[in-house]
């Protein structure tokens, strides 16, 4: 699998520098060449971000049966067991080594939009066992949002789109914004395993994001790979660096499909070396009823859309159930 330490050299974009131009030229290069970047100067504070990851740590924390009585639901809301998700059955073993939990858009039950696929009520941890686990989150989700925001103006920018391209209502408008707390460490490995590519043993294996946008939160502990080249033989995987302060940014499959290509969602994986490491993905997508068809800044008559429209919900659907367990598999608790 074309295994080595490299550390991949990405751009960094400053999302509070007044210097547009040069932040969507930067964002352009990177969306084109790999798909990944920085961002820095984002607006969310280092004590606020240590705050939530303090919170996600407890959490994973909590003895097995606990968690497991807020198992993942038909909504996808909730916890993930260890080997839950498989992304890669190709090169995998079983499932991915991580334990993860689940956060979207909260919506109450009464409300006509809590029947959608990937809307309505959230499953919580009590809170006489995690006392504020709830608000820490929900500030996190809101505050992630408007990071995402910003990004999506300077990702407009650079498919010569109007700025608020991506704020109309069937886009950003009532996005499907998913949080989720992931946690990797020795709890997931048998007698210390760490990851190990040549016997399909992965923190997380090998995969593209499904939708528009990946916020990526890490406490420091590398593991990270990119694949720049899928197609090449050997794979050729670098290490994305953690930088403090920063976000790790990545275009999702929908994005890559809006664009014709032209900007890239690139396969990236876990390998996990025995330390425990925590870290916050959080993904963002169009409205359920948005329909993902070649922009047309990124047609003509020599390059024709490669790919057919897709419904935003459906594709999602499809892609979870392709990847996760079936829930029928677990006993009730």
């Amino acid at each position: 699998m074309g295994d080595s330490n490299k550390v991949s050299n990405l751009n960094s974009i400053d999302l509070s520098s007044p210097d547009i131009p040069t932040s969507v030229s930067l964002l352009k290069q990177a969306c084109m060449e790999c798909g990944f970047f920085y961002v820095t100067n984002h607006g969310m504070s280092q004590e606020f971000m240590d705050q939530v990851f303090s919170e996600s740590k407890k959490f994973f924390d909590l003895p097995l049966e606990q968690k497991l009585k807020l198992l993942r639901n038909e909504k996808n809301r909730g916890y993930t067991p260890v080997l839950d998700e498989l992304l890669d059955p190709v090169n995998q073993l079983h499932g991915d080594h991580k334990e993860g939990f689940y956060i979207g858009i909260e919506l109450p039950q009464d409300d006509p939009d809590a029947q959608r696929t990937f809307y309505g009520p959230n499953l919580w941890p009590p809170s006489d066992i995690l006392p504020g686990w709830r608000l820490t989150m929900e500030k996190y989700h809101q505050q992630a949002l408007e990071v995402v925001r910003k990004i999506a103006r300077l990702i407009a920018l650079a498919l010569d789109l109007d700025p608020d391209f991506f704020e109309r209502p069937e886009m950003l408008g009532k996005p499907i914004a998913i949080l989720r707390l992931l946690h990797y460490g020795d709890i997931v490995y048998d007698a210390g395993q760490v990851s190990d590519p040549a016997k399909g043993l992965f923190g997380a294996g090998a995969h593209s994001d499904y939708g528009l946008i990946t916020l990526l939160a890490t406490d420091g502990v590398p593991g990270l790979q990119i694949c720049k080249d899928k197609d090449a033989r050997p794979q050729v995987w670098e290490y994305v660096e953690p930088v403090k302060g920063a976000f790790v940014v990545n275009l999702g499959d929908m994005l890559e499909r809006w664009s014709n290509g032209i900007f890239r969602s690139t396969l990236h994986r876990v390998l996990g070396n025995g330390q425990e490491r925590y870290s916050i993905p959080y993904f963002v997508e169009p409205s359920h009823d948005c329909v993902v068809e070649c922009l047309p800044t990124c047609q003509s008559k020599e390059n024709p859309p490669k790919f057919p429209p897709v419904k935003c919900e459906s594709y999602l659907l499809g892609r979870y159930r392709d990847t996760h367990a079936d829930l029928n598999t677990y006993n009730k608790h």
